[in-house]
């Protein structure tokens, strides 16, 4: 299993309008996660609007363009856009800094 972290900014003045949705995430949305490969997703956000998520998947890049390819995924990246900081006209699917993983206690 793949273990992936990444990070995103989210707008200051949206961080509550961001937690109020992802107090109500669709569910078409979490049973789209599920089927494509997202396990064990979380999210954590700073209160400066640094947003770090967390998953594990067998394969990120196929997770990804499984997503992709649901018409679920493309109304939430809509909704969800707004909110964040420096996607340059890219969906925040499309704009997560992937880290390296450089240590795990296995």
């Amino acid at each position: 299993m793949q273990r992936v972290c990444f990070l995103l900014k989210i707008k200051q003045e949206k961080i509550a309008e961001y937690k109020e949705a992802h107090a109500a995430v669709w569910d078409e949305m979490l049973q789209a996660l599920s089927e494509t490969g997202w396990h064990n997703y979380s999210l954590f956000l700073r209160e400066d609007g640094m947003l770090v998520g967390y998953l594990e998947t067998p394969d990120f890049p196929r997770a990804q363009a499984e997503m992709a390819k649901r018409d679920v995924n493309e109304r939430w990246q809509a909704a969800m856009a707004p909110y964040f900081e420096q996607l340059e006209g890219r969906r925040p699917d499309q704009g997560m800094f992937v880290l390296e993983e450089v240590f795990h206690l296995a």
